[in-house]
């Protein structure tokens, strides 16, 4: 790198707030000092049930902490006899432990949940009216100047107690002066009033663009909900509450705030964050109020910033790296069923196989893009046509830039056969898929049936062919991030009304907790720093208030997380 480069990298990763000497390795080397001292732990956690997921040593009663690292894993006896006169003892009484689990597709910037209309529970199941929804929206309306947009979020149109679809009329008796929208918590498709499609030019009569479209009823007529990239012709009209740099910066910092609380009161600990939230990060971090670690998935204005300045995914430290890009869409979405599918959907008249997104050629380009100046692609990718096409430009930049370990990433990665496992596992793609979806959203898998059920978010699947499929819940809007809720639905695969889909999909708790923990460290590139409960790796673990391994599985969900602690530091605590 010639030197004017170099100054070009050390200054953007300045204006970042990355420092060019804030790359993982440089704490290990004054670990490995501290560690070599041998001073006594600064913490022992005693008469526990660690679960580790570390293949070496699967299982243990305790572990001590120093330096914010694990310094040794094993017996009770053997860690008390570490102890020094300031150590600190914990006693686990028995409880289980486990590493802090890893969600490897967020979007939570937490500022909807301060400041906007929820018209659904982003956390757990809940069944609302359409009434309930007018409602809330007219009450924002009412304080709301004429011409401006009322915007609703978190609604699932499976979870409608009228058991009705909602319609662009029903938006119409929110108002007729202010364009509507509520937005469905998938976030590919949107439900408009009638002011707002007169806004923007849209009638009946209008053609769909590629890759989305403008729904009607039985009768021809517009029924309000709009899918993909049809979407784009309402984000130019209407007009928003403008608020000043300063006032939107403290609007994320007060999100962020409240969503890392969020994070460690369920246990994770590490979060792949897909959201316009970098500065107020950075600014939470400062403050102290950063409870999780971030791996940073930066959208295309700052993955092209990085290409400018040489910057690499990677950069960065134990607490804010830049990972892998924030998703690339090439398709729709799965519980809205707008994922681009090899037949049509179930029930759904006229035939229709969901939306491609982006041409294929486009996708090959961008990957290769990416990749020439070392960041980690990362494609979102439903439908196994969509998956086809994500491996298809995965294969092609590797084939013409090769490189160990690239660890190109599918995000939802959700609709598998055999021939695109064995693609997968070829060039070591690392698919994050649903983790929640399995019980939360088992009201909408009768679109798909039971045969592509089958090979849905294909955990065992995958694990059989040794892939190492990771968590994501897409929270943020999407799913909802309880890892308990993920665990139980891949142990059960039983969603929250009883029915079960894709039994063969069933895996163990040891298997749930993998994917839920070790393999969301190796999607982001650092399971040789955290993952596991390992002499060396960052401190890290949750204590949970029942024993995962002999509940009953159907229960799982009520178990609570007792104690979060990060860096060998509690962060949560109930």
């Amino acid at each position: 790198m010639s030197a004017n480069n170099k100054k070009s990298r050390r200054s953007f990763l300045e204006s970042i707030g990355i420092g060019s000497s804030a790359i993982v390795a440089s704490p290990w080397i004054e670990f490995a000092k501290a560690a070599e001292s041998g001073a006594p732990p600064e913490l022992i956690v005693i008469n526990a049930k660690v679960t580790t997921m570390d293949d070496q040593r699967p299982r243990a009663e305790a572990f001590a902490v120093k330096e914010g690292h694990f310094t040794i894993v094993g017996s009770t006896e053997e860690v008390k006899a570490l102890a020094g006169p300031k150590t600190r003892t914990y006693d686990a009484k028995k409880a289980m432990i486990v590493p802090t689990f890893n969600d490897t597709h967020n979007h939570g910037g937490g500022d909807i949940l301060l400041y906007d209309v929820l018209v659904g529970n982003p956390f757990v199941v809940e069944y609302v009216t359409i009434q309930s929804v007018i409602d809330k929206l007219k009450a924002r309306g009412a304080n709301t100047p004429a011409g401006y947009w009322v915007e609703g979020f978190y609604f699932d149109d499976a979870k409608v107690k009228d058991n009705q679809p909602l319609t662009r009329q029903d938006l119409d008796k929110v108002s007729t002066v202010h364009p509507v929208v509520v937005y469905h918590r998938g976030g590919h498709t949107s439900y408009y009033n009638s002011k707002a499609f007169e806004m923007a030019g849209v009638t009946k009569d209008t053609p769909p663009p590629f890759g989305g479209t403008f729904d009607k009823d039985a009768s021809g007529e517009l029924n309000g909900r709009v899918t993909d990239n049809a979407r784009t012709v309402f984000s130019n009209i209407g007009r928003r509450i403008k608020y000043t740099p300063t006032q939107e910066l403290q609007r994320k910092i007060a999100g962020v705030e409240l969503i890392s609380k969020k994070f460690v009161q369920f246990g994770l600990g590490n979060v792949c964050h897909h959201e316009d939230v970098f500065d107020a990060m950075r600014t939470v971090r400062s403050r102290g109020n950063l409870l999780h670690r971030v791996s940073f998935e930066p959208g295309p204005s700052m993955v092209e910033a990085m290409i400018r300045n040489g910057v690499k995914s990677g950069t960065g430290d134990e607490w804010i790296k830049l990972g892998a890009t924030a998703e690339h869409s090439v398709d729709g979405s799965f519980s809205e069923r707008t994922a681009a599918m090899s037949r049509p959907y179930i029930g759904i008249t006229p035939p229709y196989s969901g939306n491609v997104t982006e041409a294929q050629e486009n996708t090959n380009e961008w990957a290769e893009h990416c990749h020439r100046a070392g960041i980690r692609p990362n494609i979102h990718a439903n439908g196994d046509v969509a998956i086809a096409q994500a491996l298809t430009a995965y294969e092609g930049m590797l084939k013409k830039y090769p490189a160990s370990n690239a660890r190109p990433k599918i995000t939802h990665c959700t609709f598998v056969n055999q021939d695109l496992i064995r693609r997968i596992k070829a060039i070591n793609v690392v698919p994050a898929l649903f983790s929640t979806y399995a019980y939360y959203n088992s009201d909408k898998f009768h679109y798909y049936g039971a045969e592509f059920m089958k090979n849905a978010m294909a955990y065992k699947s995958l694990a059989d062919a040794g892939v190492k499929a990771s968590t994501g819940s897409d929270f943020g809007t999407p799913g909802p991030f309880d890892p308990m809720m993920a665990i139980q639905g891949m142990v059960t695969r039983k969603g929250y009304n009883g029915e079960t889909w894709g039994e063969n999909q069933k895996v163990t708790v040891d298997q749930a907790i993998r994917a839920s923990t070790y393999n969301g460290a190796y999607n982001t590139l650092e399971e040789n720093i955290k993952g596991s409960i390992t002499p060396g790796k960052l401190a890290d673990w949750v204590v949970l208030s029942e024993n995962l391994y002999t509940i009953d599985p159907d229960k799982i969900i009520n178990v609570r997380v007792v104690q979060t602690v990060v860096g060998g530091v509690v962060r949560y605590q109930a």
